[in-house]
């Protein structure tokens, strides 16, 4: 079996405010075609893991490469490899569904970005809504329109924050089909969920960072943070 390209390397990673530890000795990878997740309770750090990853933080220690290279959020290299869902994604108020991913794919010089803009508004189920502003949309239109900015746009790499997250059963289900989609095409994926049924189907690692950040002030750290899915490729 050929040993995947690795796109992500994560070493020792360490984020701190004053004193106290977010995180602390987190190690990972997430290799071309496959899918890495960040799962644990509310508040033990995955957001903050996404945000060192993008480069909107820095990491109190460690290092992060991106294709064998120190992650540098300025390189026009790493803008244009990573394709990036947080929660908190704003929207051009003033700019309709269809406008909005227009610019994002003419911006990033996408080849036909006509055709482009509407297979992404079909497939991720937008069309009727292609005229509206975002702020009239619902908040799980709005999430789809978020995953739409990502896939509109070219990418070697998806970084998801909960991207099941106000999504119904069949958004959920389109989901899934989707992001396996990105795997066959050779992208590498790092995702945040709470949701078993999108990690049980997507998911080749998953990185429990409960068994990373312990509690109770207990001072050690997991030896095996990581595990791999089984049948992942099934």
């Amino acid at each position: 079996m050929t040993k995947k390209e690795s796109l992500l390397r994560v070493r020792g990673l360490r984020m701190a405010y004053g004193e106290y530890d977010v995180l602390r000795g987190l190690d990972f990878d997430v290799a071309a075609g496959s899918a890495t997740v960040l799962v644990g309770r509310n508040g033990v750090g995955k957001s903050t893991v996404l945000r060192l990853v993008t480069g909107v933080e820095e990491p109190s220690a460690g290092t992060i490469e991106l294709s064998g290279a120190p992650l540098d959020e300025r390189s026009a290299l790493v803008r244009a490899q990573l394709a990036v869902v947080m929660d908190d994604m704003d929207f051009f108020p003033d700019l309709s569904v269809v406008e909005h991913l227009d610019l994002i794919a003419r911006a990033h010089r996408v080849e036909s970005p006509d055709e482009v803009v509407d297979d992404v508004l079909s497939d991720v189920g937008l069309v009727p809504q292609a005229g509206q502003l975002p702020g009239s949309l619902s908040s799980g239109q709005r999430r789809r329109l978020g995953l739409a900015s990502a896939f509109v746009r070219p990418r070697r790499f998806l970084i998801l924050d909960e991207p099941e997250q106000r999504l119904d059963a069949q958004g959920l289900e389109w989901l899934v089909g989707r992001l396996v989609a990105e795997k066959k095409a050779g992208l590498g994926i790092l995702f945040a969920s709470h949701s078993p049924v999108l990690v049980d189907a997507v998911a080749d690692r998953v990185v429990n960072l409960d068994e990373v950040m312990p509690r109770d002030g207990d001072a050690g750290v997991a030896k095996d943070q990581t595990s791999d899915v089984e049948e992942a490729d099934s």
